[in-house]
């Protein structure tokens, strides 16, 4: 019998994680430079970035596309 594999690179993280993991490579001010959303821009923290994620699909798929893109170069190096 045959694994299935997910071919999902988001598969298994949460979106804490994925934010988190964002915070400690940009930090919170060269994250909102590269994603212009008011959660990293004003007053910034995971809690309500989270909030405001999970509501708004558009912010989200712009946050994970940049942590791909984010993971991409780092395996690269």
């Amino acid at each position: 019998m045959s694994e299935k594999t997910n071919k999902d690179p988001l598969h298994g993280l949460t979106l804490e994680a994925i934010v988190t993991s964002l915070v400690e490579h940009y930090g919170w001010e060269s994250l909102g430079q590269q994603i212009n959303i008011r959660c990293f821009t004003s007053d910034p923290s995971v809690k309500s970035s989270l909030k405001f994620l999970r509501k708004t699909p558009w912010a989200r798929k712009k946050v994970e596309t940049l942590y791909l893109a984010t993971q991409n170069s780092v395996w690269k190096k």
